[in-house]
């Protein structure tokens, strides 16, 4: 494992990252103000190319940690579930646009990697995390069909 100094300074490809991280998430300031934003938001105002050009260069990012940071699979599985989870929000129209600006996936998975190489912290497989995940979309499929369900049983029952 790689170990950094104290200040968490990330060096060769992972620096490259983190760059790229802070151009998409926080290169911006909202003048008067502590306010942060990038790339990410201001391309999420584009339909459907905004939302994918960002979950693509946060995949792309999440590739080069996976093969040079040297990680854990947990922070691996946590990175992927920040950028699911901006996708997902970043894909609902008006909400997406104003989620994007405070759910930054990519900022939040730079200080996951500091958390890991200075702190020790997220180690193990992630199997738990992934465990979780299945189960809550188990459930939520499951109240869906039922929601449907329901609904078509009205619709046919009140023609």
């Amino acid at each position: 494992m790689k170990q950094l100094p104290n200040k968490t300074q990330l060096t060769g490809q992972l620096k490259w990252v983190e760059r790229v991280a802070s151009v998409m998430d926080d290169k911006f300031r909202l003048p008067g103000t502590n306010f942060r934003f990038g790339l990410d938001p201001i391309l999420n105002f584009i339909p459907f190319a905004g939302d994918v050009s960002g979950f693509i260069v946060a995949a792309a990012l999440l590739y080069v940690i996976a093969k040079n940071g040297g990680v854990s699979r947990k922070v691996l599985v946590l990175m992927a579930l920040n950028i699911s989870v901006d996708a997902l929000l970043g894909a609902i129209p008006i909400l997406g646009q104003v989620t994007d600006f405070y759910f930054k996936a990519n900022t939040r998975n730079i200080k996951l990697l500091k958390e890991h190489y200075q702190e020790d912290k997220h180690q193990g497989s992630g199997k738990g995390i992934i465990l979780l995940i299945v189960i809550v979309l188990i459930i939520f499929l499951a109240a869906s069909l039922y929601v449907s369900y329901v609904a078509l049983r009205w619709l046919f029952n009140a023609v």
